[in-house]
């Protein structure tokens, strides 16, 4: 049986930023890649994005009371 996590409904939407909106989110918040929270590139619901260490990604969750939501992290090898 096949199963894509990435495509089950409690998982929320993950997404490769560019170079370039890598850099203006660090810009907009004032910090480098390392003070981001961290995500291992074997998690299964990134695992299918084709991911190298060092990637921003960001997830997009929705929630009840603040409708959509974005959370960024870096990729790492572990």
């Amino acid at each position: 049986m096949n199963f894509e996590v990435a495509n089950h409904i409690l998982v929320p939407k993950h997404e490769k930023l560019s170079e370039e909106e890598g850099k203006t989110l660090l810009q907009k918040y004032n910090i480098t890649k390392l003070q981001l929270p961290r995500i291992s590139k074997k998690d299964p619901a990134i695992k299918e994005l084709g991911l190298k260490s060092g990637d921003i990604i960001k997830i997009t969750r929705n929630s009840e009371t603040a409708g959509k939501t974005a959370f960024f992290r870096l990729v790492i090898d572990e």
